[in-house]
């Protein structure tokens, strides 16, 4: 059931305006809030791998690093590869001087076929050994570059932007084929929330979630929005994403307090500035019937602000719907 909430709002007196400084308690729904806990979280948590196997020659990065996309975090080496190498530049070598001499008999052929000399099955014998000489050569060179190419996929490189959160490995360490080296956090990080069940009904894309000052860093109080509803209740929570700015620079599984709407229930909000505070006690200026005023001691809730009143403060006590406050 929606149940009214008390806001203090500008009114008519008796169909005159009113003073500037007076304000009369109406009525309007205001969302309840719920501390809850809330984790900050990468939205991927990506792993850098290994593309070949061999020994970890090199380690650019350590925990806590920021990287971008692209960027080598580690060189993976096989000497393998190496020998490999030089073994098809030796036979590239070797091929390339059978071009050579294939090309020589070719051009012999064709000046003593010109000549008569020469039989044409010969000019072709020749000129068969030179294609399959030069395709010889087009094959140890296309593995050489194959070796080549997998020699340079030895670079791990960093698949998103974020900060390094685990490495695994030391220079030496013997790695295989799709090993991780590291797993990096994507920023910005965001907020996981874990809520009970019983707020699936409340909870969804686009509400509001605020955060205390001094939560994240020393700024002031922040707030954002819930930008996913994962749709499976996972141990009786309700898992929900949401973005808050200032969060970049915080730590990846910080448990931070934040309050979210869960449905809406009664309450009084006045402006901070028509509340005085005497002694630890606040007061607020109430305008009695017969005209005359008097100062009623009130209970301060949370702050409320709002589109119509920046500096609202929830009243738990002390005035009711209908009152009239004056400005101190």
């Amino acid at each position: 059931m929606r149940r009214v909430v008390l806001l203090v709002a500008a009114c008519l007196a008796g169909g005159a305006a009113a003073p500037a400084d007076t304000f009369t308690v109406q009525s309007a729904p205001v969302a309840d809030e719920k501390a809850v806990f809330a984790t900050v979280e990468s939205p991927n948590v990506v792993p850098a791998r290994a593309r070949i196997g061999g020994t970890v020659a090199s380690l650019s990065v350590t925990w806590g690093d920021v990287v971008k996309p692209g960027q080598v975090i580690a060189v993976v080496g096989d000497e393998k590869l190496l020998l490999q190498i030089r073994s098809l530049d030796a036979q590239i070598a070797g091929l390339q001087s059978q071009v050579t001499q294939a090309e020589i008999d070719v051009g012999r052929a064709e000046t003593l076929f010109r000549q008569g000399a020469g039989s044409k099955a010969t000019l072709d014998q020749a000129r068969t050994g030179l294609r399959l000489a030069s395709s010889a050569l087009s094959a140890r060179t296309a593995e050489r570059e194959v070796a080549q190419q997998t020699l340079q996929e030895g670079q791990v490189l960093a698949p998103v932007a974020g900060r390094v959160l685990t490495v695994p490995v030391t220079p030496g360490t013997v790695v295989l084929n799709g090993d991780t080296l590291a797993t990096i956090g994507e920023q910005p990080y965001i907020l996981r929330l874990r809520l009970p069940e019983r707020h699936a009904a409340f909870t969804k894309a686009g509400d509001t979630v605020r955060i205390g000052a001094g939560q994240v860093g020393a700024g002031e109080a922040n707030t954002g929005r819930i930008t996913l509803v994962y749709p499976r209740i996972e141990e009786g929570r309700v898992v929900a994403d949401a973005v808050v700015p200032g969060l970049r620079g915080s730590f990846a599984g910080d448990r931070i307090r934040v309050w979210i709407a869960a449905g809406t229930r009664p309450a009084i909000v006045v402006p901070a500035g028509w509340i005085a505070t005497r002694f630890g006690l606040d007061y607020v200026r109430l305008r009695l019937p017969d005209g005359s005023m008097a100062e009623t001691p009130v209970q301060r809730g949370a702050d409320r602000p709002g589109d119509a009143m920046p500096d609202g403060v929830e009243i738990l006590s002390g005035v009711a719907a209908g009152d009239v406050l004056v400005k101190p």
